[in-house]
C-alpha cells in the first residue's frame, strides 16, 4: 500500500501563478519515498508533463465575522477569494467549510477536485451559509488525487463537528499514529491531516472537561506530541483556532477585516468587521482586510465574534532556534506577501544584490527567467550598475497536456514556454538570473534559445544555494539522486547546460539577504530551516513507518 500524506503530503509545484507540473512516486519498498530518500524507488512522468522542479505544500485560510449574527459579510465569498490568492500553493483540490456559529452539530461543506474558480460558482457559494469558516487549497501526487483526501477534514466528535485544514507534514507521524491507535481510534487513511483531527478528538488524560471540551488544551497536547511541521486552522461551532508549530516552519498570519471606506488609515484606528487567518497575506487587500501580524511560533490564537486572543504558547526547547522555511522567501510565496515584517519581493531583491556582490560580472545586460527570477534580477542589476532588460517572452497559454515535440524539435532544444526578444539579445553579453535550479533540465533550452537569437555570452546566476537534500516538512523536493547539484558542481553544470558561467548564492549570503529588511526581532528567537541546502534538519530525521 502506498503511504500518503494529505497536507503533509499535499504538494504543489509552485511556478507562481501557473498550473504546475507533477510527478508520481512509484514505491517499490512500500514506504512513502519522500520520507526515505535512500529507499529504492523511481519517479515517472504523468499526463505527458516534464518533471522539472520542487513540489510544495498547501494553503489554509479562515474568516470569522464580528458582532451580531447573522453577519452582513459574505464569509464564504471571502474565503473563496482568499483561496484564489493562495492558488499558487496548490491547484489539485480545494474545499470550504462554514458554520452559522449556533450549533456544533452541522457544518456546510463544499470541496472537490480542481481549481478554485471551477469549484466555487455562485450556486456553491450560496449553499455555504455561515458567520465563520475555513478553507484549504491542495496539491497531491496523483495516487492521492481523490475527493476523500480533499480538505478541510470534518470529523464528528462527542462535542459536535470539528473542521481542520493543515499545511505541512508531521515528521513524527509514526509515534502520533501509535498514540491515537492505542486509544482505540480507527484511522481510514495514512493522511497526516486525519491523524491531527483524530488526535484532537481525544481529550488529554490530565485535562478536566466537566464544562465541555477544552480545545486549547487538546491543541496544546497535540503540539507537545508533534513538534513540526504544520500550520493549522481548526473550527468548532463559533470559534476558529489558528495554530503554528513551535519552530515556525510553515507560515501563518492574521488579518483584520475593515470597512470598505477605511482607506489607508492606521489599522489600530479602524473598526473590525471580522478577522482572517491565512498562510500568506497576499489576498488580504482583495477582500478588504489588512495585515496585522504573523501567528508566532507555538502560538494558539482563538478567533471569535468578539475578536482574537492568544490562548496559549507552546515553547520549543531552549537549545532549538526558530526554523522558518527559507524557501518561502526564495521560491514558494507570492512576492506581495509579508513575512517577518518585510515583503517577500524586497527579500528577493536583496538576494539579487547579494548575488551581485558574491559573483560579479562584466556584461551588457541583466535579465531574468520570468517571472521567478525577476525580483532577484532587478537586485542584481541595481547592485552591479548594469542595465536590466527583458530577453524572454513567456507563453502563458501552454497547457498541461502539451503535445510532445518531434525528435528534431527536441534536438533544437525548443523551450515551449518561452520566446526570445531577439532585438534585445543580439550581440549582447547577458546575465540571466533565476531563483533556483532543481533538476537542471529547463535552463539548457533557454540558454540555447538566447544563443540562437544572437546572444554572444550567457551567464547564469542563481539567487539561492544549490539544492542538495530532500525535505521532510511538506516540500516534496526530489531525491538526492535527482538533484542536479549532487551530480555536477557549478562549473560542470555550466558546461552541461551550455552557459559561459554559472554561480549560486551562498547559504550565508541567502540568510544575510532575507534578514536585511526584516523587522527587528530577538536574534535568539530568529532562525531559518536550510535543511534542503545543508542537510541540517531542525527536528531530526523522521521515524521509519511501521505500517
Amino acid at each position: 500500500m502506498m503511504a500518503q500524506s494529505d497536507s503533509g503530503g499535499c504538494c504543489a509545484k509552485l511556478n507562481k501563478d501557473e498550473c504546475c507540473q507533477k510527478t508520481k512516486d512509484v514505491v517499490l519498498s512500500g514506504v512513502a519515498p519522500k520520507m526515505f530518500p535512500d529507499k529504492i524507488y523511481k519517479s515517472v512522468q504523468t499526463k505527458g508533463e516534464d518533471a522539472t522542479g520542487m513540489t510544495c505544500e498547501c494553503g489554509v485560510f479562515g474568516a470569522i465575522a464580528c458582532g451580531d449574527y447573522p453577519t452582513q459579510l459574505d464569509i464564504a465569498q471571502m474565503i473563496c477569494l482568499g483561496l484564489v490568492a493562495l492558488q499558487h500553493r496548490g491547484q489539485e483540490s480545494a474545499g470550504i467549510v462554514t458554520s452559522l456559529g449556533k450549533s456544533s452539530k452541522n457544518f456546510s461543506v463544499h470541496k472537490g477536485m480542481g481549481m478554485i474558480n471551477n469549484l466555487f460558482n455562485d450556486e456553491a457559494i450560496k449553499k455555504l451559509k455561515g458567520n465563520l469558516g475555513i478553507g484549504h487549497t491542495r496539491y497531491s501526487t496523483s495516487a492521492a488525487s481523490e475527493v476523500v483526501n480533499c480538505q478541510p477534514f470534518v470529523v464528528h466528535t462527542a462535542h459536535g463537528a470539528l473542521a481542520i485544514a493543515h499545511n505541512g507534514e508531521l515528521v513524527n507521524c509514526e509515534s502520533l499514529r501509535r498514540e491515537v491507535l492505542e486509544r482505540g481510534v480507527g484511522l481510514s487513511t495514512h493522511s497526516d491531516s486525519e491523524l491531527i483531527a483524530q488526535s484532537l478528538c481525544c481529550a488529554p488524560e490530565d485535562v478536566s472537561e466537566h464544562d465541555g471540551p477544552n480545545w486549547p488544551a487538546r491543541i496544546r497536547h497535540f503540539m507537545t506530541l508533534a513538534p513540526l511541521s504544520y500550520s493549522l486552522v481548526v473550527m468548532h461551532k463559533d470559534k476558529i483556532y489558528a495554530v503554528r508549530d513551535s519552530y515556525g516552519n510553515r507560515p501563518l498570519c492574521l488579518g483584520k477585516i475593515v470597512p470598505v471606506d477605511a482607506g489607508h488609515a492606521n489599522i489600530n484606528d479602524q473598526l473590525a468587521e471580522g478577522w482572517v487567518v491565512s498562510s500568506e497575506s497576499c489576498g488580504f487587500l482583495s477582500i478588504g482586510a489588512r495585515y496585522v501580524r504573523e501567528v508566532e511560533p507555538g502560538e494558539i490564537i482563538e478567533l471569535s465574534r468578539n475578536g482574537y486572543r492568544t490562548v496559549d504558547i507552546v515553547e520549543r526547547p531552549d537549545y532549538k532556534r526558530m526554523a522558518f522555511c527559507i524557501f518561502e522567501y526564495v521560491y514558494f510565496a507570492r512576492s506581495d506577501s509579508m513575512f517577518e515584517g518585510q515583503m517577500v519581493y524586497s527579500a528577493r531583491l536583496q538576494c539579487g544584490r547579494q548575488l551581485a556582490r558574491e559573483s560579479p560580472l562584466d556584461a551588457d545586460l541583466v535579465s531574468s527567467v520570468p517571472e521567478s527570477g525577476t525580483a532577484a534580477a532587478h537586485g542584481y542589476a541595481r547592485e552591479s550598475g548594469l542595465p536590466f532588460g527583458e530577453v524572454l517572452c513567456k507563453n502563458r497559454y501552454v497547457g498541461r497536456t502539451f503535445i510532445q515535440p518531434s525528435t528534431r524539435l527536441r534536438q533544437l532544444g525548443v523551450a515551449k514556454k518561452f520566446g526570445a526578444l531577439a532585438q534585445n539579445v543580439e550581440g549582447k553579453r547577458i546575465v540571466l538570473v533565476d531563483d533556483s535550479i532543481v533538476r537542471g533540465n529547463t535552463i539548457g533550452p533557454i540558454i540555447k534559445l538566447l544563443r540562437d537569437a544572437g546572444a554572444t555570452e550567457v551567464h547564469i546566476r542563481i539567487a539561492s544555494p544549490p539544492l542538495q537534500y530532500p525535505c521532510y516538512m511538506g516540500i516534496n523536493i526530489p531525491t538526492r539522486e535527482e538533484l542536479i547539484a549532487n551530480k555536477l558542481n557549478a562549473d560542470q553544470l555550466a558546461d552541461h547546460v551550455g552557459a559561459d558561467s554559472l554561480a549560486y548564492l551562498s547559504v550565508e549570503g541567502l540568510v544575510k539577504a532575507v534578514q536585511m529588511n526584516k523587522a527587528h526581532v530577538n536574534p535568539l528567537k530568529a532562525g531559518y530551516c536550510t535543511a534542503c541546502l545543508t542537510g541540517e534538519y531542525p527536528g531530526g530525521l523522521p521515524e521509519e513507518l511501521s505500517w
